[in-house]
């Protein structure tokens, strides 16, 4: 049972680290020293992080955890080495200060990754649709 706990523990702190980390990056998007590829990069990853909606979902067992345990960090890692060394420094600061005064909500953010998602499945629908039947 006490390793259970423990196991459990490490992954809540895993998570909160890469939940900061998916904060320096949305911090990292918005500084002037990072080139424009690494931001389109970093907000991509951001936004599929945010977002409600899994490119597979998570009712699917274990595939539908896959893109969380696999994708999201590999994103994160892989956009933090596009990133200058000082500019992650700078922003892992703001994280932790942006989280140490609580879960920050963005509504408006929320409404648009929903709209966008949405968009994206009726084109994905409209597609399919004039493809396979017509």
């Amino acid at each position: 049972m006490a390793n259970e706990s423990a196991a459990f523990q490490h992954i809540k702190n895993k998570a909160r680290l890469l939940k900061r980390e998916a904060f320096v990056l949305y911090f990292a998007y918005k500084d002037q020293r990072v080139a424009w590829y690494a931001k389109l990069f970093a907000i991509c990853v951001v936004a599929y992080a945010f977002s409600p909606i899994d490119f597979i979902p998570d009712f699917i067992p274990i595939l539908g955890y896959l893109d969380d345990i696999i994708l999201v960090p590999l994103g994160v890692w892989l956009a933090l080495k596009l990133i200058p060394d000082e500019v992650v420094k700078d922003c892992r600061a703001k994280a932790e200060e942006l989280l140490s005064k609580g879960k920050p909500k963005n509504w408006l953010m929320g409404i648009l990754f929903i709209c966008i998602w949405a968009v994206f499945g009726l084109w994905i629908t409209w597609y399919l649709y004039n493809r396979l039947l017509l």
